[in-house]
């Protein structure tokens, strides 16, 4: 699925087997460009609930990353 720009969705992780996976995953696209999300739940020293939010790349995995050839190195 393709976000419109400054868009995105995010889903409950049900995938999550540890406390350091997110509980909630998702792409949003920030000025143009595809991200990741990933949210946690936690809660503040005075007990208030809040998400803690990381941004990153969107995963290639490396069988189907591109591949360099010889005739696009300049040497």
């Amino acid at each position: 699925m393709e976000n419109k720009t400054n868009t995105g969705a995010i889903f409950k992780n049900d995938k999550k087997t540890s406390q350091n996976q997110p509980d909630y995953r998702g792409k949003v696209n920030v000025n143009g460009k595809e991200m990741e999300i990933a949210l946690w739940v936690k809660t503040s020293s005075n007990g208030n609930s809040y998400f803690s939010a990381s941004f990153s790349e969107p995963y290639v995995s490396p069988q189907t990353a591109p591949l360099v050839s010889n005739d696009d190195l300049p040497f």
